[in-house]
């Protein structure tokens, strides 16, 4: 990576919220509930700031999934839709 260039880390984390959407998927619970997962193949920096936004629950688990936020699913969506949608 250049060393020379500040990365505005909030893109980043959009962009990687917005890719992370086409790997999303709905797991039932044993009371027939559904919430949104996400397989997390990011970096940790990416995924802890997305935590502490409040997008996803802590990734930090031997788990290769990551519980969506409601909050987090829409703006997935509709960051999903505003990078890569063909117009």
């Amino acid at each position: 990576m250049p060393q020379d260039v500040e990365w505005d880390t909030d893109k980043i984390d959009e962009m990687a919220l917005a890719v992370m959407f086409f790997s999303m998927f709905d797991e039932k619970l044993f009371d027939d509930t559904y919430y949104a997962r996400m397989w997390k193949g990011l970096s940790w920096a990416i995924t802890d700031r997305m935590h502490e936004k409040g997008w996803i629950a802590d990734p930090r688990s031997k788990n290769k999934s990551v519980v969506v936020s409601e909050e987090g699913r829409k703006l997935a969506e509709e960051l999903a839709v505003k990078y890569f949608a063909r117009k």
